[in-house]
């Protein structure tokens, strides 16, 4: 998956990479974010991962956090919510870009699927 982003859900912000290729080497390139989860702040997201060309998004299913950002991205992205336990990075030096960079990762090379999906197995409402 050439362009396609990871979100790292919090209370307050939440960190987004999106991996596009890079335009002189066509190497994958990772673009990291940090946005508030006010409204004005979360369409400001869904706009730059648009302008960006970004087709498939991955967030963790952190509390209820997620809602809000996965109701704004359903409608023109393919979005997978995925059980935090599922993909966890090696214990230690956990930060939300690392995190966010990570589910991006998995993502690109296709290592998400339905089955490690919101704990329901099923998707978000």
């Amino acid at each position: 998956m050439q362009r396609c982003a990871g979100i790292d859900v919090g209370q307050g912000e939440s960190v987004v990479c999106v991996r596009v290729p890079d335009a002189v080497t066509g190497a994958p390139a990772q673009l990291i974010a940090t946005y508030a989860t006010t409204t004005p702040d979360l369409l400001e997201m869904v706009d730059w991962l648009r302008g960006l060309g970004v087709s498939d998004v991955a967030m963790e299913s952190t509390g209820v956090c997620w809602k809000p950002i996965y109701y704004l991205l359903e409608d023109d992205f393919t979005v997978l919510l995925v059980n935090a336990a599922h993909i966890k990075h090696v214990p230690g030096r956990k930060t939300d870009t690392i995190d966010a960079a990570w589910i991006a990762q998995l993502l690109a090379h296709g290592l998400l699927t339905r089955a490690s999906c919101h704990p329901t197995g099923r998707r978000a409402p």
